[in-house]
């Protein structure tokens, strides 16, 4: 993960169908192609950023929330006192597509505007057959923007209200009636579960997984957010594509991770926001030799923020990673999170012509400068991104 590369003078060429057909000095890859329309920037070019985690459909902010941790109420209590997961479950159910859509299309301008190419978006917050199908296509309907949807079912996120005594009655519906559903109408490629105490234990969590598997998604796990339970064991177990949290993996989780192809996924904004004293054991995860990834967590309750750049900083000054660590983990290994490593994440040939330009003479600055976008200048596929800064809103 130390291991990142950089040209001095450097110029990527990009072919027709957007892909990258040369990279190297500039003036080696002007010989190579005398006649290319010539872009001139100024700064340090990177790979798109991939954010491998977030919940970006949803409603209003969870103000409320916030404002009752500050009060010294905990995650758990705030959710069992009706806030939490459930208050937008609540809201997004009120939703119709096209609100939802309209304000989940501003949240993708911004995260382009921050370097965002390639963003992995979760259901989760419908919890019944019909409001998880719109929530899927909401995502479905960005397809054609950037940063480049894809798109996760989470109907085991939490156990709705109306099932509240009835957990395994839940998974049930999940199991038999929305994966099915999700499957047949072609809206997910992975499908991910809350494994939490106090959410879904492991047995639970397999059942889904497992089911999900049969039907041809690729399982996902929330695992030890915020208390350990075998999550990480378990995402190995089944081959999920990522772990991710991981705030309270146990020493075993490190162990089986480290001798798996999953990718710890770490979300270092979420215990921030918070205020959790502990952080995901970065620097002994990467000793060991897992792949670890940065990502968001974008979301209203626990994570609202949209900066890869940011998560990076974080990874840096909280999780003691390496510079070039954080930036192989919001590139590369990110896009391993979501089984895309052979064509994102990576200026190189026959990759996808997903850039992001930055206002810095050193690659390291975008770690370093905390709370500023330095991102001027973005591509999916070779073409010029849109930068909208727009304020977000929250009140549609």
């Amino acid at each position: 993960m130390q291991d990142l590369d950089v040209i001095d003078g450097g110029a990527v060429a990009i072919d027709a169908e957007g892909r990258i057909a040369a990279v190297g000095p500039e003036s080696e890859v002007r010989r190579r192609f005398p006649d290319a329309r010539i872009d001139e920037v100024s700064g340090v070019l990177f790979p798109g950023f991939i954010d491998c985690h977030t919940h970006a459909v949803f409603g209003g902010a969870r103000l409320a929330d916030h404002e009752r941790r500050a009060r010294g109420i905990d995650y758990k209590t705030i959710a069992a006192e009706g806030g939490g997961i459930l208050s937008s479950v609540r809201d997004v159910r009120c939703r119709s597509a096209a609100d939802l859509e309209a304000l989940t299309r501003a949240r993708f301008s911004r995260l382009a505007a921050l370097g965002t190419t390639t963003v992995e978006v979760k259901s989760g917050y419908g919890l019944t057959l019909l409001d998880e199908v719109k929530q899927l296509e909401v995502i479905q309907a960005l397809e054609a923007g950037c940063p480049d949807p894809v798109p996760t079912f989470l109907g085991a996120h939490e156990v709705p209200e109306e099932f509240r005594d009835r957990p395994d009655a839940y998974l049930d519906l999940v199991i038999e009636t929305m994966l099915p559903e999700v499957v047949r109408r072609g809206l997910a490629r992975f499908c991910d579960v809350f494994c939490e105490p106090g959410v879904f234990d492991p047995g639970q969590s397999r059942r889904v997984l497992e089911a999900a598997q049969r039907l041809g998604l690729v399982p996902k796990v929330h695992a030890d957010e915020l208390d350990g339970s075998g999550g990480a064991e378990l995402a190995v177990e089944v081959g999920a594509i990522s772990a991710d949290h991981l705030a309270a993996v146990s020493e075993q989780g490190i162990d089986a991770l480290a001798r798996s192809e999953t990718v710890a996924v770490l979300l270092p904004g979420t215990m921030m926001f918070l205020g959790r004293p502990g952080h995901a054991p970065a620097r002994r995860l990467i000793d060991a030799g897992a792949a670890v990834a940065l990502a968001t967590d974008f979301n209203p309750g626990s994570s609202p923020g949209l900066s890869l750049p940011l998560m990076a900083t974080m990874g840096v000054s909280r999780l003691r990673m390496l510079p070039a660590e954080t930036i192989i983990a919001i590139t590369v290994n990110a896009a391993a999170a979501l089984g895309l490593a052979g064509s994102r994440g990576q200026i190189a040939p026959g990759f996808r012509a997903d850039l992001a330009l930055a206002a810095v003479r050193d690659w390291r600055e975008v770690p370093y400068w905390y709370g500023v976008n330095l991102v001027t200048r973005v591509w999916r596929s070779g073409t010029s991104c849109p930068l909208d800064l727009t304020p977000l809103d929250l009140k549609l």
